[in-house]
């Protein structure tokens, strides 16, 4: 049996009180499963009619399947590190992903989703791509382990030198070697051995486990059988990308399979996502294997349109998420973080802002709640615009251009572009209704001035918030 909750019962009963069903009294173990660049049209349960994945349709088919859910970047480092924070990535000082060796990283200080559940009791786990930092496994910056998980198992950035025997990774600090096998089933075994064995010598403390998968990201391997799955698959590196898929959803299925063997299935949020979108086909030398579907979305990966933010989202808790519900209300994953501290009883800092909201609403097809719309900035987007939010069914983009006209694309806030980039003026708005119009095609700037300017009042406050508080790189 799990703990049951002490102090924040009331809080959490009077949370899930307006759920139908019965409400328990014990705080769920919680596993997020997070693929890397997986499109939001990759999916069976989101619509491919191609790539098999029954693992994560049943998964889909037992909870609630979100339409609207999004990530907090169009790129992998800031929308993990938004993912374990709860805010905006460029409050924590993540602008872009992080090559190997750079001095970007999420500080120390950063509070963090793990560090919260493991101090009201949780173990924590953490298995698969870190991306949080550019010096890995080393002291000149935070590792996971100080980010409060007692295991990871965890690489910098993709497997090396592909999906298939990886050799880059780390075990608490201690190189592993080559690892026999692909990434995912490694990862996904890493997770179950640990859960397995946590379970075994303590039956009454819940877990948290975070499993980073780095499929179906470039460079990619599959395994043959699965590849001969797509004989129709005709362009060069596409039934690569399908097996590459499935091969991932058979290492979800490893996951779930685990959890009805040790009967922890009913009272176990999974919650299944992607970072960003999909990888945008030949951008660089090795992407010529990058199928993802950005179903129908605007854009890919890079993109502050639908298609790099918004991706699948999958939650699964059977004891309190009746199957088979699916809502297009608007969620995010910073809103996880606020979430699991009302489930865990987690403590979040007075003074820390978070962009992310309680969404235990959601689980019943409700909506939820927000202080402000949801937003992105990501300075090297490939289309125009830099920022963006969402504000129920509206979104809003904007370029930024400095005080002296020109275009403004940066990696980073330093010293030298800070002042500019606070002074930014927005041009270019895009504003859609994107509730009725998910492709983004019918741009309403024009028609609608009243909610144009609202909007636009919105996103100056937001961002200039931000960029206050965001971090300088020397």
């Amino acid at each position: 049996m799990l703990p049951r909750f002490t102090k924040a019962l009331p809080i959490c009963f009077t949370l899930l009180s307006s759920f139908s069903w019965a409400i328990a009294d014990e705080r769920p173990n919680i596993i997020i499963i997070l693929c890397d660049d997986l499109g939001y049209g990759d999916l069976s349960c989101y619509g491919n009619k191609v790539i098999r994945t029954p693992n994560i349709d049943r998964l889909a088919s037992e909870g609630i399947r979100f339409t609207s859910f999004y990530s907090s970047s169009p790129v992998c480092s800031p929308s993990r590190v938004g993912l374990m924070t709860g805010r905006t990535p460029n409050r924590a000082g993540v602008y872009d992903w992080i090559p190997g060796g750079n001095r970007m990283h999420m500080s120390k200080n950063e509070f963090t989703m793990p560090a919260m559940l493991k101090k009201t009791g949780y173990a924590t786990c953490m298995t698969g791509k870190w991306h949080c930092n550019g010096i890995f496994n080393r002291k000149n910056q935070p590792q996971p382990g100080d980010f409060g998980f007692d295991h990871w198992f965890a690489t910098q950035n993709n497997a090396a030198p592909s999906h298939e025997d990886p050799k880059n990774f780390v075990r608490n600090g201690e190189n592993v070697g080559v690892s026999r096998g692909f990434s995912c089933q490694i990862v996904a075994q890493e997770a179950v051995d640990w859960i397995t064995k946590h379970v075994k010598n303590n039956p009454d403390q819940p877990f948290f486990s975070y499993v980073a998968f780095h499929e179906p990201h470039e460079p990619i391997a599959s395994p043959k059988n699965l590849i001969e799955n797509y004989p129709k698959a005709k362009k060069r590196g596409e039934a690569l990308y399908y097996a590459n898929v499935e091969n991932m959803d058979s290492a979800v299925g490893q996951i779930t399979l685990s959890l009805n063997h040790l009967n922890l299935t009913k009272n176990t949020l999974v919650i299944f996502s992607s970072d960003n979108g999909p990888e945008t086909l030949n951008r660089y030398r090795t992407a010529w294997r990058s199928h993802g579907s950005p179903g129908p979305l605007r854009g890919m990966k890079l993109h502050t349109h639908e298609a790099g933010i918004r991706v699948a989202g999958i939650m699964r808790w059977p004891i309190q998420i009746k199957a088979k519900q699916v809502s297009d209300s608007p969620v995010s994953a910073l809103d996880l973080l606020p979430t699991f501290a009302s489930l865990a009883a987690g403590e979040i800092p007075i003074n820390l802002k978070l962009d992310g909201a309680d969404i235990i609403n959601a689980f019943g097809g409700s909506s939820v709640q927000r202080k402000q719309p949801l937003f992105w900035c990501y300075y090297s987007s490939l289309n125009k615009a830099k920022v963006a939010i969402r504000d129920g069914e509206w979104k809003l983009l904007a370029s930024l251009k400095s005080a002296d006209g020109k275009n403004i694309k940066a990696r980073s806030i330093t010293e030298a572009n800070r002042s500019s980039l606070q002074q930014a003026k927005f041009v270019n708005f895009e504003l859609y209704k994107i509730s009725q119009d998910i492709g983004e095609m019918n741009n309403l700037a024009e028609k609608h001035p009243k909610e144009l300017n609202s909007m636009a009042q919105k996103l100056e406050l937001i961002y200039k918030d931000v960029v206050q508080d965001a971090k300088t790189w020397q």
